[in-house]
C-alpha cells in the first residue's frame, strides 16, 4: 500500500489482495510445531507464526494447490512444507539450476517432495533445469499467449456467426 508504484511486484500483490510471505525461522520444524500451538491453544502471538499460520491455513483451504517454485531454500521449503498440511500439492513446477548431488533443498527434486507428501503421489511434477530469470517470463507469456489467442477465436466465431443470421 505504501509504495504506490505500478512497477512493483508488492504493489500488484497489494491491489489483488496476494499475500507476500518472507520465511526463515518458521521454515521446517520449528514452524510447524509453532504453527499447531496457535492452532490447538491460540494465545501464541508472534508475527512469524500469522505468516506461518496464515500460509498453512490457505493450504489447507484450497481445493487444489499448485506450486511454482523458482531457485530454492528456504522459500521452496516453506511452500512445499505448506502442502504437506493439506496432504500434498496437486500440481508442482520447478524451475532451477541446482543439482541434487551436493544435498542442499534447492537441488532436491519434485520426488524427494513426494517422499514427504509434501506433493501428492498422484501429481505429474515437473523440474525444468534453467535459468529461472530467462524461463519463468518466457512460461508466463507462453501462458498468457494462449489465453490471448483463445479468446480472439471466441470472439471471431461469435462475429462469424451473429454475421450469418
Amino acid at each position: 500500500k505504501e509504495i504506490n508504484n505500478e512497477e512493483s511486484l508488492y504493489y500488484w500483490c497489494w491491489k489483488n489482495d496476494i499475500p507476500v510471505f518472507c520465511p526463515g525461522i518458521t521454515d521446517g520444524s520449528l514452524g510447524d510445531n509453532m504453527y499447531f500451538q496457535a492452532w490447538r491453544n491460540g494465545g501464541l502471538v508472534c508475527d512469524l507464526i500469522q505468516d506461518i499460520k496464515r500460509i498453512n491455513d490457505i493450504a489447507i483451504r484450497c481445493k487444489k494447490s499448485g506450486i511454482i517454485i523458482l531457485g530454492g531454500g528456504v522459500p521452496k521449503h516453506h511452500v512445499c512444507n505448506a502442502n504437506l498440511m493439506r496432504n500434498g500439492a496437486d500440481y508442482a513446477v520447478y524451475v532451477s539450476t541446482a543439482q541434487e548431488f551436493d544435498g542442499c533443498d534447492s537441488g532436491a527434486r519434485p520426488d524427494e517432495a513426494v517422499s514427504w507428501g509434501k506433493i501428492k503421489m498422484t501429481a505429474k511434477p515437473v523440474k525444468v533445469y534453467a535459468d529461472a530469470t530467462i524461463t519463468f517470463p518466457l512460461l508466463v507469456a507462453s501462458t498468457f499467449h494462449k489465453e490471448v489467442q483463445e479468446e480472439k477465436r471466441r470472439q471471431e466465431a461469435a462475429a462469424g456467426s451473429a454475421s450469418s443470421k
